[in-house]
């Protein structure tokens, strides 16, 4: 799934392409992002919102495929495609966005140490990596960058966040930032169907240290990275630097 670094990639780019424009004669005037959440704002209150899901791709001037799902037309003819292979993607116009943008907690690049820290507090039997992943407890991380965050940190995904040292908690937060913005300027990461706005693959990928690397040997000390099964989801980790 696109997590916060492919998101804002696309909302970035799109910004510099639509805003300006009409889409059904309503004025494009900005493009936000809220979480995993793609917002554009019309000049009349509304907006488009876009949840990509598992496999969904927004293209612009992209040409329509079998995956594609909807065509949104410019007024200058230009065009946004909208793919979602496994179609579990949604889109839809809403007078106000403030029912979907309160569902979410803080955003995961603006959350300081010690809001992080607080928030840490009311979860003390919680692992790690899930609460992460947890949307309500921090917008926009999921399950590559649990991963890469965590290993960066030195913590293992299966810790209690009870367990966790004030050092600790620091180093995550500090990677928090770090990792999505390294990934940002990446472009994202492309695990499988993930493409830009431009119809680009992301170059992330290319430097994780531990996501679905099960077996091979940890850039850091040569250990086998180790899978385990979490809530449903996959953690990555090296055994060696991330001990429980």
């Amino acid at each position: 799934m696109p997590e916060l670094p492919e998101v804002e990639t696309i909302r970035r780019q799109l910004a510099e392409k639509i805003i300006g424009k009409k889409l059904d004669d309503k004025k494009i005037t900005g493009l936000r992002r809220r979480a995993k959440i793609l917002i554009i704002d019309f000049a009349d209150g509304s907006s488009l919102v876009f949840h990509l899901k598992l496999t969904g791709q927004l293209i612009f001037n992209g040409t329509p495929s079998a995956y594609t799902r909807k065509v949104f037309y410019f007024n200058d003819g230009s065009r946004l495609i909208f793919n979602d292979a496994r179609k579990f993607g949604w889109w839809k116009i809403v007078k106000n966005t403030k029912s979907i943008e309160e569902k979410f907690g803080p955003e995961a690049l603006k959350i300081n140490l010690a809001a992080f820290k607080a928030a840490l507090s009311k979860r003390p039997n919680a692992k790690i990596k899930t609460l992460l992943m947890d949307q309500k407890f921090i917008a926009g991380i999921g399950n590559i960058y649990s991963d890469e965050i965590l290993f960066a940190a030195k913590v293992n995904p299966l810790r209690l966040v009870k367990t966790l040292k004030d050092e600790e908690t620091a180093k995550i937060h500090q990677n928090i930032g770090k990792i999505l913005n390294k990934a940002i300027k990446c472009g994202g990461s492309s695990v499988q169907y993930y493409v830009d706005a431009c119809g680009k693959k992301g170059e992330y990928k290319k430097r994780h240290k531990v996501y679905q690397k099960e077996g091979q040997k940890c850039s850091r000390c040569g250990a086998k990275i180790k899978r385990v099964k979490l809530s449903g989801r996959s953690a990555h980790f090296c055994p060696r630097c991330q001990p429980l």
